[in-house]
């Protein structure tokens, strides 16, 4: 896939907006809670740090890294951990956050594998979700925006590690 077009889907002002809608929203329903912060990298860093900054809450933060895309516009359907959280979650409240949430394979074989380390509650939040390509069931808890079937940068997000810089989402197209 050649990049020679890019068209403006989220403005970084609707992407602000939204954001400090979703970190009241989470505040609210995580008050005087011990509540930790899952981030999937690589896309889910800018969302994060900028919902982390919006929370009226301490929290804990840490990292996984899950391998499923290659260097392709489409999910392969093979998952693997290739970085693991380093924080306890045994009986607390943690959430993951995501840019984006398409098939529903990555982040329904991620909820499995940390759902087996006893947390007391888990939930999803992503940036963007594109439900008509679900291939599993799969329901985010927050959701940023809605999004139909095309392949997106900026704002954390890539096309083989590059646009991740840019503070708008962009459809790209051949």
């Amino acid at each position: 896939m050649g990049v020679t077009k890019k068209e403006i889907l989220i403005t970084k002002a609707a992407i602000d907006k939204r954001v400090s809608e979703l970190a009241e929203a989470i505040s609210r329903d995580y008050e005087g809670k011990e509540l930790i912060l899952i981030g999937v990298l690589k896309g889910a860093f800018i969302f994060m740090a900028d919902l982390i900054r919006q929370l009226r809450r301490p929290c804990k933060i840490d990292f996984v890294r899950l391998a499923s895309y290659g260097t392709g516009t489409m999910s392969s359907g093979s998952i693997m951990i290739t970085k693991d959280i380093e924080t306890p979650i045994k009986g607390t409240d943690v959430l993951i956050v995501e840019d984006i949430v398409d098939t529903g394979l990555t982040l329904s074989f991620l909820v499995e594998r940390l759902k087996e380390r006893d947390p007391r509650s888990l939930k999803v939040c992503v940036f963007l979700d594109k439900k008509e390509r679900r291939k599993v069931p799969f329901e985010a808890d927050y959701i940023g925006f809605d999004i139909q079937d095309c392949f997106v940068v900026g704002y954390g997000l890539d096309f083989n590690e590059m646009y991740r810089y840019l503070p708008d989402v962009y459809e790209i197209k051949e």
